[in-house]
This record gives structure tokens, sequence and C-alpha cells, in this order.
């Protein structure tokens, strides 16, 4: 299923990202760093990313998360069948002051009952992005709702290891690697001006050129105000 048909491009993940022309999503692991396959300018790729929160702030995500997991609840009383709602991205600071239960919950049943069994489609509903699969056939409804967000709980001194939590499985890849580091939070963890993080930072990038034969991963981070390069920390 390529995303790009849902406007996917468009989301808070990958508006700042190069346009490709097909994304597709192939799962996340165990430490939530989810995986896409793209495609861009005719040349396959492989993108890694981490929705992430500073620790302080995770009482906003705690919130948003409830605002979604209250939809699908409600969702479930109006669908035949066992679902499957994985929330890929949101916008949780637009969310926080408008998100509206009842209309995410019509999207969702509305979806939901065009489903065939084990068939999968994306949700879109405000800054919300979702996959939703249909794996059974009932006569009741019932809506499992996942997610994968990382809890920032270090100093932000200690940025660079997230994106050793990006490479762990990746470091000989067979096609070019995108690292995508997208900061959920308020108070972006990000800072040039921090020495001791942008010192970590380079130099954990450094040690990719020589364990990395053909590619070299390209690593961004984006948060509020946009995204960088880490390499360069040049704006986008």
């Amino acid at each position: 299923m390529n995303l790009i048909e849902f406007d996917f491009q468009k989301s808070n993940l990958f508006q700042h990202m190069p346009l490709f022309d097909e994304i597709s999503y192939a799962g996340h692991n165990e430490d939530k760093v989810r995986h896409y396959k793209a495609v861009h300018e005719g040349q396959v790729c492989d993108i890694l990313s981490l929705n992430f929160i500073r620790d302080d702030e995770k009482v906003l995500w705690d919130a948003v998360e409830d605002f979604v997991k209250r939809s699908t609840i409600n969702a479930a009383d109006s669908v035949r069948g066992v679902y499957i709602f994985d929330l890929l991205t949101i916008d949780i600071h637009k969310e926080i002051k408008t998100f509206k239960h009842s209309e995410l919950s019509t999207v969702i049943v509305n979806v939901a009952r065009t489903l065939a069994p084990e068939e999968i489609t994306m949700i879109k509903y405000s800054s919300v992005y979702a996959l939703i699969q249909k794996t059974l056939v009932t006569d009741w409804g019932k809506i499992t709702f996942k997610t994968a967000v990382n809890v920032f709980k270090d100093k932000p001194e200690y940025l660079d290891l997230l994106i050793k939590q990006l490479l762990k499985d990746y470091i000989f890849p067979r096609n070019p690697v995108i690292l995508l580091l997208n900061d959920l939070s308020q108070n972006p963890i990000f800072d040039l001006q921090n020495e001791t993080q942008q010192v970590r930072i380079k130099k954990i990038i450094s040690n990719l050129i020589p364990n990395s034969i053909d590619f070299i991963p390209e690593v961004y981070i984006q948060d509020k105000n946009g995204a960088r390069e880490l390499l360069s920390g040049s704006k986008l």
C-alpha cells in the first residue's frame, strides 16, 4: 500500500522530508523504531523513524494518546469484527486543543465497515495518521489500539543515544537509509548551543562512515522548529 495516496507525505512526520514517489510501512521493532520503505527518484531507500518526547512533557502525550484510544473504544461499539488501529503519527500540540472524539470515532467506523478480513488501509483525521486492519469477522466489535512513542528520560546531552537506537540493526545497509528523529516536544531537545550534545552527535555520525560500506545513512531531526540534517546542523 502506497501511503502517498493518503497524503502521508503531508503528515508532521514527513512534511520536511524530500518528496517520495512511494512510501510503504514495514512495521516497528521492540524499541519503537518504525520502518518504512520508500522510492525517491527511482531509488529504493529505507526510512527508520522514531517519534519521541521529553520525559517532563510525557503528560501531554498521555493525554492525546488517551483521546485517540477513547475514540477507538467508542467506535468499537458500532462495528462488527476485530481490528487493529496503529497510530503512526499525530501533532500532539494541535490535538490537545482541537481534538474531537466523536469525529474520529465516526471516521473509524465508516472506514472499518468497508474492510474485508485481513485488509488494511489508512485513516486520516486532522493530524492523525493511522493504519487500520480487520483481522477477524465477528458479530461484535473490538478495536485494539497500538502506537509507538519513545519517552526520552536522559539529559539533552545524550540525544545521540536515540541515533544509536535507530542504527542498531542497520550498520551495513543494502539500500540508502534515512534516519529520522521526530521530536514531539514543545521544548525541543536538539540544541545547537548545547556543546556537549553537539560533540556527541558529531562523534556518532563520524563513526558511521567506516561502518557503512555502500551507503552512509542520512540523519535528520525534526521538531516544531523544522528539520535539520545532523551532520551539518543546517535547516531544511
